[in-house]
């Protein structure tokens, strides 16, 4: 299977069988434009139907992971089904990431800000750079999260930890987020991407039937039903789109 070629993301795989999927905006920080959220999910998609491809590492070009929505880029949705069409494309991505056969290692650099938040929790093995920070800006935009991360970010860290994230937005440091159990590892920002590159061969390396199996049942069992926390989280964000407060609120963003 060749490797496809996308305008926001670049996908690369290695002998070792480690495919690197890497943000590939980065004069805006991997900001996420519709174009970048699409290609996210395509990129995921062919990588797990790849049978080349037998680990996935996820990170962003340049100085930033991702930096969450694009202003400079950002049309309001007019209507409740372009908010809607918007909201299940941000979600298609997260179904990639997350329910896609192949194990993913995120190497997490710089900033990671929302809907980026959102795919760095969706990793399977976060490895953070040390200077990485991350936070949820979305309840301070009378919007919601996406990402699942209603189900995923709970069970990592416990709900009343997780209220505090979501709630007030605080930002958190790699260190911070080593602590409550969002990231795996921080690592030295000069070898985020030796760890994850080592990380990813290791997963390479096992028996693929066992490796999709324990993916798939611990997603199953780890966090409550990841697919009814999208379905929520997607009529939830839809009508924060359709609040004109919030078209106020991003504009001073």
């Amino acid at each position: 299977m060749s490797d496809p070629i996308f305008e926001t993301v670049l996908s690369t795989l290695a002998e070792t069988g480690v495919r690197t999927i890497t943000l590939n905006r980065p004069a805006s920080l991997n900001a996420m434009n519709r174009c970048l959220i699409d290609d996210v999910a395509r990129a995921f998609d062919h990588a797990n139907g790849d049978p080349a491809t037998r680990a996935i590492i996820f990170t962003g070009a340049g100085k930033a992971f991702c930096a969450g929505d694009d202003r400079r880029e950002h049309v309001h949705p007019a209507s409740e089904q372009e908010a809607r069409d918007l909201v299940q494309a941000i979600q298609r991505a997260t179904h990639a990431i997350t329910f896609g056969a192949k194990p993913v290692v995120g190497a997490i650099n710089g900033w990671a800000v929302g809907g980026g938040f959102e795919w760095a929790i969706n990793c399977d093995f976060p490895i953070w750079g040390k200077s990485a920070k991350g936070f949820f800006p979305e309840v301070s935009l009378n919007l919601f999260v996406t990402g699942a991360v209603t189900s995923l970010l709970p069970a990592l860290v416990g709900v009343h930890k997780a209220r505090e994230m979501l709630f007030f937005g605080d930002k958190y440091s790699s260190e911070d987020l080593l602590a409550a159990g969002v990231a795996w590892k921080v690592v030295e920002d000069d070898v985020l991407m030796q760890t994850a590159h080592q990380t990813a061969e290791r997963l390479a390396n096992l028996p693929i039937l066992s490796v999709r199996a324990m993916k798939r049942v611990l997603n199953a069992s780890a966090s409550t039903d990841l697919n009814r926390a999208l379905a929520l989280e997607t009529e939830a964000t839809i009508a924060g789109f359709m609040d004109p407060t919030t078209t106020e609120l991003l504009s001073a963003f």
